[in-house]
């Protein structure tokens, strides 16, 4: 699992790529901790190259939405796969985020 995160004005795009299972959970969570304290911006999440998201993957992208909507931020889901598509539409995730 590699992510990329890049600043561009009051947005933040971070790139997945790779699975998203248990382990790269884990690993990413300081990362993904911190851009919780700058949820009040918009925050992209772009899946293009994510493969495969667990449910502690699944976590992370909630625990980011709850950080949001506390501070006033924005959460996009952007370019899902169609197994990632069927994973959020199974899990009700389709119903929670903005997706692009």
């Amino acid at each position: 699992m590699n992510i990329n995160i890049s600043r561009e004005n009051n947005t933040i795009t971070v790139y997945f790529s790779g699975r998203l299972d248990t382990p790269a959970a884990q690993e990413i969570t300081p990362q993904m901790n911190a851009l919780a304290e700058e949820a009040s911006n918009s925050i992209i999440l772009d899946c293009s190259e994510l493969t495969y998201i667990s449910s502690s993957g699944l976590r992370i992208f909630l625990m980011l939405r709850k950080a949001a909507a506390e501070k006033g931020g924005k959460i996009i889901v952007r370019s899902i796969t169609n197994d990632i598509r069927s994973v959020f539409m199974m899990t009700g995730f389709l119903n929670l985020f903005e997706i692009h």
